[in-house]
């Protein structure tokens, strides 16, 4: 049997937040310094209510919580609030709903109506999108094979996508916006080495047997391009 609610604040904070809980059924806790647990949980358990004290929302590894539990469509009937435990705050995360894309017909009906508007119709261009969804992105940037890493400050990250100005890693490493890093690349028989910064980075919870993660966006400062772009020649899929 699944329980009613799953409770997560700091030790200190819960007694007062479990008092404003007002369910039937069982009522899990966590701490707010085990949120793998607290997912495993979840995933198992799939209660009807999980309630975040807001101030561990607010986190990094609150929202990443959030993020995961919005996202899996087998947590769909799982509602997630926030909540403060002085009782003067109360939020309902809201879940993104899908939404239709219109059917064929529809959509070859407008087609025609657009090509029978002749004179009449104006062509409509899209604004430019931001090279990605952080608008930090100053080049094109490729994906790379598995098991490419590079070094940041001497810890392992795996790379997702390399240009010659930057590049998306995924780390266990913590890495924060505007973290100044040394970077290694490895290059054929040498390394490549340079500095760089963290333009962005969230805290990720994959599935709940994986570890947590970071995944940033890493700009370089003085990477020699030229040979930057030989290690995306080779390594690009």
């Amino acid at each position: 049997m699944s329980a009613a609610a799953l409770v997560i604040a700091a030790e200190n904070l819960m007694p007062a937040l479990r008092d404003r809980v007002k369910v039937d059924g069982e009522i899990l806790t966590f701490p707010d310094t085990e949120p793998i647990q607290a997912l495993q949980t979840i995933m198992e358990q799939q209660p009807n209510l999980v309630i975040l004290e807001r101030l561990f929302a607010a986190t990094p590894r609150g929202a990443a919580l959030i993020n995961r539990i919005k996202s899996d469509p087998e947590l769909a009937h799982t509602e997630v609030r926030v909540m403060s435990h002085t009782g003067d705050y109360t939020r309902q995360v809201v879940k993104p709903t899908a939404t239709k894309s219109p059917a064929p017909a529809a959509a070859a009906a407008g087609a025609a109506a657009g090509s029978h508007a002749g004179a009449a119709s104006v062509a409509t261009e899209e604004p430019p999108r931001a090279l990605d969804w952080h608008g930090t992105r100053r080049a094109a940037r490729f994906r790379v094979r598995p098991g490419v890493e590079v070094q940041l400050d001497g810890n392992p990250a795996a790379i997702v996508d390399l240009s010659t100005v930057g590049a998306q890693v995924i780390s266990p490493t913590v890495l924060r916006p505007n973290q100044k890093v040394r970077i290694t690349l490895p290059n054929d028989e040498f390394l490549l080495r340079f500095r760089g910064a963290v333009a962005w980075a969230k805290f990720e919870l994959p599935k709940s047997t994986e570890a947590p993660q970071y995944r940033a966006g890493v700009e370089f400062t003085d990477g020699d391009a030229a040979a930057i772009d030989s290690v995306i020649n080779r390594n690009r899929t």
